[in-house]
């Protein structure tokens, strides 16, 4: 039987379209804050605004020089932090070279109420206690999640193994997955025999970046399979995983492009919904 594809669009359009309602009487506004030119991030930046066009969601982008210093951003920051009619924003990664390791600083300057890409402390810490504080979690993590209980996939008392250990998507989809009764291995690149673990998956996740790191050996078979790597070659967009091999055995897998992503974007427009509600209740 060929595996299920879980294609995201559909997911993505039925969440889009059940927050356009909340939108049409909160009329939240989403800025998104983009330094230089890359160009995988401004391909990721249009379908942001276009997928915000499509529910009425007040979408601005911020372009700022590449040469844009970390104070000149901090005080853009803290101006967007001020302004009553922003709900939420992001500050669009990767940054310039010269701003990196600055990150930590950056996230930690966006006001928690405004952080509607759930990468500040504050709004990870809360994901710890249960789903019911999960209220501006990390976009990525929680468009997967999301994208399982659209094609109807159980993650209670599933083996769920990860691969990628990053502060954006591995560590908090962990989480998430545990406050929703999984049993959850993190791999990464200091793990030892790694094929010894992704074997044993029931969902296995992979959000590593490089293409083909998943073979079709390193997975069981009738396992599910998110592929949230993503990396750009002449061929373009790539996956984690060796798709063509793996879906002769899977029983679900996403393809890459148009799997995960679409559920990242419909996630954050969620976010900024939710930081209207939350804004209007004081948080």
């Amino acid at each position: 039987m060929p595996a299920l594809l879980l294609v995201g669009r559909p997911a993505a359009d039925a969440l889009l379209a059940s927050l356009k309602e909340k939108i049409a009487a909160l009329n939240p506004k989403l800025v998104i804050v983009q330094v230089g030119d890359d160009p995988a991030s401004e391909s990721y930046i249009r379908q942001k605004v276009k997928s915000a066009d499509s529910v009425g969601l007040r979408a601005e982008h911020r372009h700022l020089p590449k040469e844009t210093d970390l104070a000149t951003l901090l005080s853009l920051i803290a101006e967007l932090n001020a302004d009553p009619d922003v709900t939420g924003f992001i500050v669009q990664l990767p940054l310039p070279e010269h701003l990196h390791g600055a990150e930590p600083q950056i996230i930690k300057a966006i006001d928690p109420k405004k952080d509607v890409d759930g990468f500040g402390a504050y709004n990870l810490g809360k994901m710890f206690l249960s789903t019911e504080f999960e209220h501006l979690p990390p976009a990525t993590p929680a468009g997967v999640i999301e994208l399982l209980n659209f094609y109807k996939i159980a993650i209670e008392g599933r083996h769920a193994v990860i691969v990628g250990r990053s502060n954006i998507v591995g560590k908090p989809l962990a989480i998430m997955l545990l406050n929703r009764g999984a049993t959850v291995t993190i791999c990464h690149s200091r793990t030892v025999n790694l094929p010894e673990y992704t074997r044993q998956a029931d969902i296995l996740f992979s959000a590593v970046g490089k293409p083909r790191l998943i073979q079709a050996d390193m997975v069981k078979r009738g396992a599910v399979v998110i592929d949230i790597g993503v990396s750009r070659d002449e061929e373009g967009l790539k996956g984690d995983c060796d798709f063509e091999e793996l879906k002769q055995i899977v029983s679900a897998i996403t393809p890459v492009p148009g799997g995960v992503g679409p559920m990242t974007v419909a996630s954050l427009i969620r976010n900024c919904v939710r930081a209207a509600e939350r804004q209007r209740k004081e948080y």
